[in-house]
C-alpha cells in the first residue's frame, strides 16, 4: 500500500487536533473542578446533577423553615416566661401579703390592687408580642393584634381578636393550627385538611395560654381577667377575704396553664432540633453524592492534564520530522 505525503500530513493533522482537544478538556477539568461542563458530555451525570440540586435546595428550605419556626417559638417562650415570672411574684408575694390581717386596711389594699392592675396591662402587652410582622399568639390570624384591654361601662374587659374571652368562639380559636412543611410528606386527610402527622404546627393561640371560660365557682379562667378581678376585690371597702382567696386560687390555677405551655414549647423545640439534625445529615449526604457525580478527583485530573500536555508536546516534536527528505533537499 502506497502512503502519500498528503495522506501522512492529513493523518498527522487529525491526530494533532485530537491531542489539542484532549489537552483542552483536561485543562478545563483542572480549572473548573468538574467532570463535565456541558450536558451532552455526560447526559446521565447531568440528569443526576439536576435532581441533586433540586433535592439540596428543597432540603435547605426545610432547614430555613425550622430556623424560622424556632425563632418564632423563642418569641412565644420569652413572652410566656415573662408573664409567668410576673404572675408568680403577684401570687406568692403580693397575693399572700394582702391576706395578712395587718394589711387589710383600705390604703394598703389599694397599693396591692394597683400592682395587680399594672400587671394586667403588662401581661396584655406581653401577649401581643411579635416576631417579624406577625403576632406570635395570634393563632391563625397573626396579622392583627390579638389582645385588647378596654374600658366597658367603667370595667376593664379583655378581648381576644374582637371577642370577649368568655365568648363561645374561644373554644374554636383555642384549637387553631398553622402548619409548615418540614419534609414529612405533606398530605391532606379526607376532609381536605392537613394531616397532623405530615406537617408541623407553629400556632399557639394566645387564648390557650392565658385561659378562657369560667370555673365551677363562676370565676374566669383567664389569668389577665383574674388579675383585674383581684384588684377589684382589693379595692372594695368591705373586703371579703374568702372571695379574695377564691380568686387568688383561681389565679394560681390559670398560672399553671402557663407552665404547661412552657413544657409544650420545650417539647416542640426538642422536636425541631432533632428534625434539623436529621436534615443537616441529609444535606451532607446530598453534598457527597453531588461531589461524586459532578466534581473531579483533583489528583487524577492533574495527572490526566500532565499526560495530555506531554502527548501534545510529543506530537509537536514529531511534526518537525514527519516529512522524509525529497529530491529537492539534495539539489544545490
Amino acid at each position: 500500500m502506497r502512503i502519500t505525503t498528503s495522506a501522512l500530513i492529513r493523518n498527522y493533522k487529525s491526530n494533532l487536533n485530537k491531542s489539542i482537544g484532549n489537552l483542552d478538556s483536561a485543562r478545563t477539568k483542572v480549572m473548573t473542578h468538574r467532570k463535565y461542563t456541558k450536558g451532552f458530555e455526560d447526559p446521565t451525570g447531568a440528569v443526576r446533577e439536576s435532581a441533586l440540586n433540586w433535592k439540596y435546595a428543597r432540603n435547605q428550605d426545610y432547614i430555613d423553615a425550622i430556623d424560622d419556626a424556632q425563632s418564632f417559638q423563642n418569641a412565644q417562650e420569652d413572652a410566656i416566661t415573662q408573664i409567668n415570672t410576673q404572675a408568680r411574684y403577684l401570687s406568692k408575694q403580693y397575693g399572700l401579703e394582702a391576706m395578712n390581717g395587718t394589711n387589710w386596711t383600705y390604703d394598703v389594699r389599694k397599693t396591692y390592687a394597683q400592682a395587680f392592675r399594672q400587671a394586667q396591662e403588662s401581661m396584655t402587652m406581653s401577649m401581643n408580642a411579635t416576631y417579624g410582622d406577625k403576632f406570635v399568639f395570634g393563632g391563625a390570624d397573626g396579622g392583627h393584634t390579638p389582645f385588647e384591654l378596654k374600658d366597658v361601662n367603667g370595667e376593664k374587659m379583655l378581648f381576644y381578636r374582637g371577642y370577649g374571652v368568655d365568648h363561645p368562639a374561644m373554644s374554636e380559636m383555642a384549637n387553631e393550627q398553622v402548619f409548615i412543611d418540614l419534609g414529612f410528606g405533606l398530605t391532606m386527610d379526607d376532609t381536605g385538611k392537613v394531616a397532623n402527622s405530615s406537617a408541623f404546627n407553629t400556632a399557639l393561640p394566645g387564648i390557650n395560654v392565658v385561659g378562657y371560660g369560667e370555673d365551677d365557682n363562676g370565676n374566669s379562667k383567664n389569668l389577665i381577667v383574674l388579675a383585674g378581678k383581684i384588684a377589684d376585690e382589693l379595692e372594695k371597702e368591705d373586703f371579703d377575704v374568702d372571695k379574695y382567696t377564691e380568686l387568688l386560687n383561681a389565679f394560681d390555677g390559670a398560672r399553671s396553664l402557663l407552665a404547661d405551655n412552657l413544657t409544650a414549647i420545650g417539647t416542640r423545640t426538642n422536636f425541631l432540633e432533632t428534625t434539623k439534625s436529621r436534615l443537616e445529615d441529609q444535606q451532607l449526604n446530598l453534598t457527597e453524592q453531588y461531589d461524586n457525580v459532578v466534581n473531579v478527583d483533583m489528583a487524577e485530573a492533574i495527572t490526566e492534564f500532565s499526560w495530555a500536555q506531554y502527548a501534545y508536546n510529543a506530537a509537536l516534536k514529531i511534526g518537525t520530522n514527519i516529512l522524509s527528505p525529497s529530491f529537492i533537499d539534495f539539489m544545490n
